[in-house]
């Protein structure tokens, strides 16, 4: 299944670079929350959720590009999560932070990860306990978090969090690097980066891949309180995450 799901993940990045590289105008519209949506945004949410059910027709899935009612959703224990492009404002930007991302829950937790970044043609993934990074087609190395004592932090491009200015003020030694979408995830699985604090609003879309990625190369996605991020249907209120930091401590 995690190779089915790497190849559909690579045909949607396929189809956005098309976009992307093309002098074509992309339809952009503004959600309720003045996020951007794009044409883009629909056809690869199309080409994922066709591919999926080819794997799977029993499992259901949730995709940030269709509005769900959480009441019908609320007995689903394996699901798929996708965010078919995560970082519509890099795409839109032009800089390249953008994914492509796929995950199954089961039991409220995501157990398999699936990130592709068509611009830099890198493509991340996981299952269960073992991570991995594949820059070319097939060759796959594992990956696992890095404990340096410098650390790394990684922040959102273009989500500034108010509250991250105090969090540094507690740190002494440290380096910022900011990058958009998932690939903040990413960098903290293969050892690039340490902590990834997240203040803001995400949803559950956001996240799932990339906590799978990063708990299977050792890290850790908790709530502010000690709690590992939590994808269960059955007690939340709507799609939205608390916040939350992913760290290899």
């Amino acid at each position: 299944m995690l190779n089915k799901v790497c190849k559909l993940a690579r045909h949607a990045g396929s189809v956005i670079m098309k976009f992307y590289n093309s002098k074509e105008s992309i339809n952009v519209a503004y959600k309720l929350d003045n996020t951007p949506i794009t044409n883009v945004d629909h056809e690869a949410h199309n080409i994922i959720k066709k591919g999926l059910f080819s794997i799977n027709p029993n499992i259901p899935i949730i995709s940030e590009e269709e509005i769900y009612n959480l009441d019908f959703c609320r007995h689903w224990k394996r699901y798929w999560l996708i965010d078919p492009l995560d970082g519509t404002k890099e795409f839109l930007k032009k800089n390249g932070e953008f994914t492509v991302n796929i995950s199954l829950i089961e039991d409220d937790i995501p157990v398999l990860g699936v990130i592709y970044a068509p611009f830099f043609d890198v493509l991340y993934s996981s299952y269960k306990q073992k991570a991995w990074k594949e820059k070319k087609i097939g060759i796959k190395e594992k990956i696992t978090v890095s404990h340096s004592k410098y650390l790394v932090i990684i922040t959102s491009r273009s989500h500034p969090d108010k509250e991250l200015k105090d969090y540094l003020a507690n740190i002494k030694d440290y380096q910022l690097k900011s990058l958009g979408s998932s690939l903040k995830f990413c960098l903290i699985a293969e050892g690039i980066g340490q902590i990834y604090p997240r203040f803001g609003n995400t949803n559950i879309w956001d996240t799932a891949a990339g906590h799978a990625i990063v708990v299977a190369a050792g890290g850790k996605v908790q709530t502010w309180q000690g709690v590992e991020l939590n994808y269960s249907l059955s007690s939340r209120s709507s799609f939205l995450n608390p916040g939350f930091c992913v760290s290899v401590f």
